[in-house]
């Protein structure tokens, strides 16, 4: 139906890139966003962790139950649309990949199927460049550093093998411990995502 539209909520984890929860509604509403932050919160065990939220400058994330689950608000730039590189890059990848229907959803239980399939891909199948071609989810669980090492130790076995092939050293397959929002701002206000232990 022209002009009916669904509103996606997710909460993406920075340090991982991981989908951790999502809902699709058919209106926008700060009851919404604050319902998605207690799941995402209960299902991370977020609680006694110091945490941080990103969001736009819009009234639906500026609702009240920020403070009371502990979560540090943090908020993009004024009139910048794009100042959450991490959000851009998922819907990039979301509106590029093979599951990116056709056709708009014809109801809302079309486009939460749609998401729920997207989520699992995302963080399941979904060699992430950013993290060094890894899951989401691999990051998430701490399996990345081990997984990454190995892959280490097969290039290096290849130069050794076939040393004419390489003209430089291999290929960096170490993921950054810490990950920042906004690197070039990290100086004057730090807001560091890291996987709290």
């Amino acid at each position: 139906m022209k002009g009916r539209f669904f509103y996606w909520y997710m909460m993406q984890d920075i340090y991982s890139r991981k989908l951790v929860v999502n809902e699709v509604h058919e209106s926008e509403s700060a009851e919404h966003a604050s319902q998605l932050l207690s799941l995402g919160c209960l299902r991370e065990q977020t609680a006694g962790r110091p945490l941080v939220l990103h969001s736009d400058n819009g009234s639906v994330m500026k609702g009240g139950t920020m403070g009371y689950l502990g979560v540090q608000p943090s908020y993009s730039r004024p009139r910048v649309s794009n100042d959450n590189a991490y959000a851009e890059a998922l819907f990039r990848t979301a509106k590029y990949c093979p599951l990116w229907p056709d056709r708009p959803f014809d109801t809302l239980q079309q486009a939460r199927d749609w998401v729920h399939r997207f989520v699992h891909w995302y963080n399941e199948e979904h060699r992430h460049s950013g993290l060094k071609y890894v899951t989401p989810n691999q990051r998430h669980r701490e399996e990345a550093v081990p997984l990454l090492a190995r892959r280490t130790m097969l290039y290096q076995a290849a130069r050794t093998r076939h040393p004419q092939r390489w003209s430089r050293g291999i290929r960096n397959w170490k993921l950054e411990p810490v990950v920042y929002l906004n690197p070039e701002r990290a100086e004057q206000e730090p807001k560091e995502y890291r996987k709290a232990a």
